[in-house]
This record gives structure tokens, C-alpha cells and sequence, in this order.
């Protein structure tokens, strides 16, 4: 419990250096984007503002996450952290979409842009998101990974600018800045997606994509004592620390060493929270589940 406990107070303060670098940095790009007429920075300008909101949000939701159990979530306060990650997720699209449409019109209608300003910015940008995104790199919380998300679209999109930039210094081509927010938004929206997809198993209570059903059964079944398990379910809290529950048939007497070696399998899945129920052989399931056990086949 404690190892939790250090990560998430990690977590929390790798979002909260994020957030300050994004501030700092807002104001900049605002700066540049009107002195370069660049739709990229100014765009980027805005989204990084929207990131500020989002990113202080994730901070606060983080920090409430790491509220242990209460007569009102029993669980304690874990999946406070997903909320973070949707309302990040929600900034990016919303982001990514304005992006998208002041680019086309960019494109209908190209502007001149201060080539060397933007390679200037861009060299800078580079420099503050590439700190930011190192911070929060080795984060493991699905709300650490949307922060890490929004940061690398940020690395990317500079280094993009950095690119058109050069290129723009040798050849009028102002078409390659709408461009370039173009692919950056795309990159963004697919990533979105993948990261809400996770976001999403977790509170539909999917079992964790690292977590072989079929391999704890075989594990706990061949355990000494253990004529068959059923009833099985694992679940995620927040993506990180999972909870599984089930009910063990044992032979004879000795439960406790057998509920030893179930939580000693299920420290190895990340599994912190198990709860087992146990049943002598030929009683009848307390909770009726022996039609769900003959569909699912969890019985040896």
C-alpha cells in the first residue's frame, strides 16, 4: 500500500510541474503567434490554454484520488483519476476540432508567416514541452498518460514548426503551416481514442488487458486443497490497482494457506484488493451462481 501511495503522490506532483511549464509557456506563444502570424502557434496558444483548465483539473482530480476508503466509496477515492483523464480527453477533441477548421480556412486563404520568428518559438517550444514530457514520461496512471498525451502532441507540434520553418526560410510555401495542424490534430484524435478506450474498459469493469483469466484459474485449481474455483471476477480501480473476488471449493480444512497462495498469485497480476469466499464440496453457491459457473466453465 505504500508503494501506491508514493506513486500517486509522484503522479500528482509530475502534473503539477506540467501545468506550471504550460502556463508559463501560454503566454509566449501567444506572443509569437501574433508578432509570426503563425495559424500553428496561435492555435497551439489556445489549445494550451484549454491544456492549463484541463491540466489543474487532472492535478486537483490526482490528488482526490489518493483519498483512502470512506463510508461513501468504499473502494476510496482511485478512479477520481479517470474523470481526469476524460475531461482531458475532451479538452483535446474540442481542441483538436477548432485546430482542424481554422486550418482549412487557413488554407482557403493563405497568410504570410514569419518563417525565422517560428523557428525561434519552435526552438523554445522543444525546450520547455521536452522537460515537461520527461517529467510525466514513466507515469503509469491512465490520467498520467492523457498529461503525457497532451504534452507529446505539444513536442510533436514543435518539432513540426520547426520543420515548416526551415523548409519556409528557403521556399514561400505559407500553405505548410495549416498544414501541419492538420496532421498534428489527426495524431491527437487517433491517440484520444485509444486512451479513452482504456479509460472506458476500466469503468465498464473489463478485465485488465496484462491479466490472464486462464492462467489465475489454472494457478489457484492446481493449488493443494483447491477441487475447483468459480465466481471469478477481476476488475480494475483506476487501471493500476485491480481487485478480484471468488469462490474456492477447498478439501478439507487448511483455508487459510490456501487463501495465502491465492493472494500470493494475485500480488504477481498487480491484484491488491481479493476477496474469497470459501464452499464445501456438493454445497450449493450462496449467490445462485452455479448457471453463470457451467456458461463460463470456471469450474475444473
Amino acid at each position: 500500500m505504500g508503494h501506491n501511495h508514493s506513486h500517486h503522490n509522484n503522479a500528482g506532483k509530475n502534473i503539477s510541474i506540467a501545468f506550471f511549464l504550460n502556463a508559463i509557456f501560454v503566454i509566449i506563444e501567444l506572443v509569437g503567434g501574433i508578432l509570426t502570424n503563425s495559424i500553428a502557434i496561435l492555435t497551439d496558444a489556445l489549445h494550451d490554454f484549454g491544456d492549463c483548465l484541463s491540466l489543474a483539473t487532472a492535478w486537483f482530480l490526482q490528488k482526490k484520488s489518493t483519498k483512502g476508503r470512506d463510508r461513501i466509496y468504499s473502494y476510496g477515492y482511485k478512479r477520481f483519476s479517470l474523470l481526469g483523464s476524460i475531461f482531458l480527453s475532451g479538452v483535446l477533441t474540442v481542441s483538436s476540432i477548432f485546430v482542424l477548421i481554422a486550418a482549412v480556412q487557413r488554407i482557403a486563404s493563405p497568410q504570410e508567416v514569419s518563417a525565422q520568428g517560428m523557428l525561434w518559438m519552435a526552438i523554445f517550444g522543444v525546450i520547455i514541452n521536452g522537460a515537461a514530457a520527461l517529467r510525466v514520461k514513466k507515469g503509469t496512471s491512465l490520467n498520467e498518460r492523457s498529461v503525457y498525451l497532451h504534452i507529446m502532441e505539444d513536442v510533436l507540434g514543435w518539432i513540426g514548426v520547426l520543420v515548416v520553418s526551415i523548409a519556409m526560410i528557403f521556399a514561400d510555401l505559407p500553405i505548410l503551416d495549416p498544414i501541419l495542424s492538420i496532421a498534428i490534430s489527426f495524431w491527437v484524435l487517433s491517440n484520444v481514442y485509444k486512451n479513452l478506450r482504456s479509460v472506458f474498459k476500466v469503468l465498464l469493469q473489463a478485465v485488465p488487458d496484462n491479466i490472464s483469466s486462464d492462467e489465475i484459474i489454472r494457478r489457484i485449481s492446481d493449488l493443494e486443497g483447491v477441487q475447483s474455483i468459480h465466481d471469478l471476477h477481476i476488475w480494475s480501480l483506476d487501471g493500476e490497482s485491480h481487485v478480484m473476488t471468488l469462490h474456492v471449493v477447498a478439501i478439507g480444512d487448511d483455508n487459510m494457506n490456501i487463501k495465502s497462495h491465492i493472494i500470493t498469485i494475485a500480488s504477481e497480476f498487480n491484484i491488491t484488493h481479493v476477496t474469497i469466499e470459501f464452499e464445501k464440496p456438493g454445497t450449493v453457491c450462496t449467490t445462485n451462481c452455479d448457471r453463470n459457473n457451467r456458461i463460463l466453465n470456471f469450474a475444473t
